[in-house]
């Protein structure tokens, strides 16, 4: 069976990774591609390296557009989505790259991103721990599925493994993040300017303030079956001068009197069978550069007995395992497709 496929925001960062990725699936036409300000524009003109697609022309965004099609994949600013999920009750699967539904919590969508509050949906990491489980059980009866924020899934893949075991404690995490500008979109800013972040490290959300901060919670909250007030976090994001990936450095004490080979065992349970979230052997930690293109999660793991704490090390694609890949995953699953079509283990070097 080929399902026909809309993508909107199609001329923007995220978008253009889900139709990359798409255009190689062999049960997918891309049928429709929508913009708000590049309406009427070819596609190509946007998204040049995808020659396969230059035929598309990028149409206007509308419940009208977007209806009538097996999949819609919504790609939009965060607080957009939801005027439209609400009008596509008859598309049998809808996929949001943003965070409108993301949040279990009304109260922490008000504290960090503001606006109408929509019902969460499936969220779209299908490697991540929930109660004894994997989230991609829930996925493969899916019918609305919330992509996850790059930043957020990354971190929550480099602890949900510790925090599930019991190994390390959630109430003393701190998360330092290298990321890539992509990761904020393709809207002008100042701050974003290559001659701004050329040659340059600019912390931002400092303080708290991220907006990944509560779905981080969630997850690992949801990995060790307590409330979301148990998990504390540090989390400073870093900007970068790479336009693609995340390397994610994160740190939690051990509790108690756990061997080191119990501290490694709770990670190589979690994902030695996993394809796309990979722990290195000892002494090993990833690179962006090793993910740069592939779907997949890298993760080292160090056990500092002399800080008392597990150090994470995460590099991801934000672009493809941060957001895209992590759309298409979920995707196959909820059709009951091989997880793993249309993407790819393998990065692009150097």
């Amino acid at each position: 069976m080929t399902y026909s496929v809309a993508v909107s925001g199609a001329s923007g960062y995220a978008g253009g990774e889900i139709l990359r990725l798409l255009a190689s699936h062999p049960d997918i036409e891309i049928r429709t591609v929508t913009a708000h300000s590049n309406a009427g524009q070819p596609l190509v003109q946007h998204r040049p390296h995808l020659r396969s697609l230059a035929h598309l022309t990028l149409q206007d965004t509308t419940p009208e557009t977007l209806a009538g099609h097996d999949i819609v994949f919504l790609a939009l600013p965060h607080g957009q989505s939801g005027q439209y999920t609400d009008a596509l009750g008859d598309t049998p699967l809808v996929i949001d790259a943003g965070a409108d539904h993301r949040l279990t919590s009304a109260d922490s969508w008000d504290a960090f991103y503001g606006g109408d509050f929509h019902e969460p949906w499936a969220y779209g990491v299908p490697e991540l721990l929930v109660g004894g489980a994997k989230q991609r059980e829930t996925l493969r009866s899916a019918t609305r599925i919330a992509a996850p924020g790059c930043n957020a899934s990354t971190v929550s893949l480099s602890l949900a493994p510790g925090v599930a075991a019991g190994v390390i404690d959630p109430g003393d995490i701190v998360s330092v993040l290298a990321v890539g500008p992509s990761g904020a979109g393709k809207s002008l800013k100042t701050n974003l300017l290559a001659s701004e972040i050329l040659g340059s490290a600019n912390p931002y959300a400092v303080g708290g303030t991220h907006r990944h901060i509560p779905e981080i919670r969630q997850a690992l909250a949801a990995a060790s079956g307590t409330a979301g007030d148990s998990i504390r976090i540090s989390f400073t994001p870093v900007l970068v001068p790479m336009s693609r990936g995340i390397l994610a450095t994160s740190t939690a004490p051990i509790v108690g009197d756990v061997s080191d080979a119990e501290i490694r065992d709770a990670w190589e349970h979690a994902y030695g069978d996993e394809t796309f979230v990979q722990l290195l052997p000892v002494g090993q930690f990833p690179r962006t550069a090793d993910v740069l293109g592939a779907n997949t999660a890298l993760i080292g793991l160090a056990i500092d007995r002399s800080a008392n704490r597990v150090t994470v090390v995460t590099a991801v694609d934000n672009l493809v395992k941060g957001t895209a890949g992590a759309a298409i995953q979920s995707m196959n699953l909820a059709l009951g497709l091989p997880e793993s079509r249309a993407l790819s283990v393998n990065g692009v070097a150097p």
